[in-house]
């Protein structure tokens, strides 16, 4: 088993998604038990489903400086750095440490592929992209981290994390090792994903997509509703923020059991949970509240559940967040991050929304509705097609301390 770690302070953090811009909107609405999710009037075609779309998007143009990189998917990463001061947060860090001493790791699945759907919905007549959209950076796959690079002004060392649905929780792994070694003093992680074709038609053929909004963990559950979402973090090194929320443990797996199906025992699941723990120096029983990966896919749900029933205490308290925002791909480990770190700022476990017929599979940890309680140490999930799972461990500052 890995060695604990020594924790992090995560000095700043934020979250944009369907439940509104910033953390104040998240949570009004998990206090309010009211979700974000709408009837799908997004897709070019007719598709029945309910989404978790962020408003204000297509009004929020990227300023003219960095304007070269217009699309959908940096609109709302510039919107999402926007939030919570932010932007004045990374700014400080960077006149403390240098610009070359501060990571940027990002997690997305998709980065701006809608930009490039669009291209091809639009061919010119010789067959080539439209003239607008004839910016090749925009097209890559590391289009997201060049361009918060470029908003951020970091020349540090700069990662696009595509693990599916674990790639915005794994950035905190990386980061962790980064700042470990001395290669630099903070790192900016996060992820973001946007709505797009490719990604509602592609589960949608995988018949993953439910017409109805999502229900994790209800006995009826029907699938999951897409939602898109930007989140980011900033980590340092406690002397620097030390009444500052810890990172003080996470666990990586990768199982590569089916492409789109969880191992049947929840071995990589696990892994991550049990290597987590020891990074962090805790027993199971010590966890507070967990933040589950919770999609309402038949099978996710299923282990999953059995997965906190057999490892976790009667006391401790999990549920998903999914009901609230939907299930925002690359940008889901650091939206969900952000919810349990406000979880525990707050005292709050979240309500598990939409689970109004507990699947027989629940243990008495699933909170169905939300509790008011003391929470020092809570657990955020993230697992992934193909396998990729990651869990990460958060503490009040006086616990770790």
């Amino acid at each position: 088993m890995p060695d604990p770690i020594v924790p992090l302070a995560v000095s700043a953090y934020t979250a944009t998604s369907a439940l509104g811009h910033g953390l104040q909107a998240h949570l009004d609405a998990l206090l309010a038990e009211r979700g974000g999710l709408r009837p799908n009037a997004f897709s070019s075609a007719s598709l029945p489903c309910w989404i978790g779309q962020v408003d204000g998007v297509e009004d929020a143009p990227l300023p003219a400086s960095l304007a070269a990189w217009e699309c959908r998917n940096n609109r709302l990463a510039w919107l999402g750095l926007n939030q919570d001061g932010f932007l004045d947060r990374v700014a400080a860090a960077r006149a403390r440490y240098g610009a070359g001493r501060i990571a940027l790791m990002l997690g997305t699945s998709t980065a701006s592929i809608g930009a490039t759907e669009e291209g091809y919905r639009r061919l010119d007549a010789d067959g080539g992209l439209p003239d607008d959209l004839l910016r090749p950076a925009i097209h890559a796959p590391h289009s997201l981290c060049a361009f918060v690079a470029a908003a951020l002004g970091l020349e540090g060392p700069c990662l696009t994390v595509s693990t599916a649905c674990s790639s915005s929780a794994k950035v905190f792994a990386n980061a962790e090792r980064l700042i470990r070694l001395g290669l630099v003093d903070a790192a900016v992680v996060g992820g973001v994903d946007t709505l797009c074709d490719s990604v509602l038609f592609g589960f949608n053929a995988l018949e993953l997509v439910s017409p109805d909004p999502c229900t994790p963990f209800d006995a009826d559950r029907r699938g999951i509703s897409i939602g898109e979402a930007a989140g980011f973090a900033l980590l340092e090194r406690v002397d620097a923020a030390p009444d500052a929320p810890r990172l003080i443990g996470y666990g990586e797996s990768t199982d590569a059991h089916h492409m789109s199906t969880p191992h049947p025992e929840g071995l990589g699941a696990e892994l991550a949970l049990r290597d987590a723990l020891a990074r962090a120096g805790i027993t199971a029983a010590q966890v507070d509240y967990i933040n589950l990966h919770g999609t309402a896919s038949q099978k996710n749900d299923e282990v999953e559940a059995a997965l906190v029933s057999r490892s976790f205490e009667p006391h401790t308290r999990a549920s998903s967040t999914k009901g609230f925002t939907g299930h925002t791909l690359g940008a889901a480990g650091i939206v969900e991050a952000a919810i349990t770190l406000l979880a525990l700022r707050e005292g709050l476990v979240p309500g598990n929304l939409g689970g109004n017929t507990p699947d027989p599979g629940c243990g008495p940890q699933f909170a169905w509705h939300n509790e008011h309680r003391p929470l020092r140490i809570a657990l955020s999930n993230s697992f992934g097609f193909g396998g990729n799972n990651a869990c990460l461990a958060f503490a009040r500052a006086e616990v770790a301390a």
